[in-house]
């Protein structure tokens, strides 16, 4: 199970910084460029997902796999948007946080499926 979020975290730094790296680090260049790199850079994104994917379905039904990569991408997101992209920590993170959280609850409530 840690293999799977392990994966899943690496995929979401992969994933990231081909959605919004080029924001900082591309400005300016031809978009068909930008584009080109970015799927590049989501190739090894699928490299780790793929297989998180897989071997969570071992564990978690559908639904709980989902969430815990929402969880991870907003996780992500978030240190990039801070870190990289200097912008600040708004409250508002806090309360999508919370909402995550939430979800977690609902989709965990019964358990585990396949534990």
């Amino acid at each position: 199970m840690l293999e799977t979020i392990s994966l899943l975290f690496l995929s979401n730094l992969f994933m990231t910084f081909a959605w919004y790296g080029h924001l900082k680090y591309m400005n300016g260049k031809p978009l068909i460029l930008v584009i080109a790199l970015s799927w590049g850079i989501a190739f090894f994104e699928y490299i780790l997902q793929v297989p998180a994917n897989r071997i969570g379905f071992r564990y978690y039904d559908l639904g709980q796999l989902k969430v815990i990569q929402e969880v991870i991408t907003m996780t992500v997101f978030a240190g990039f948007a801070f870190f990289i992209m200097k912008q600040p920590l708004k409250l508002d993170y806090l309360w999508a946080a919370m909402c995550l959280i939430g979800a977690v609850y609902f989709m965990f409530r019964g358990g585990m499926p396949h534990a």
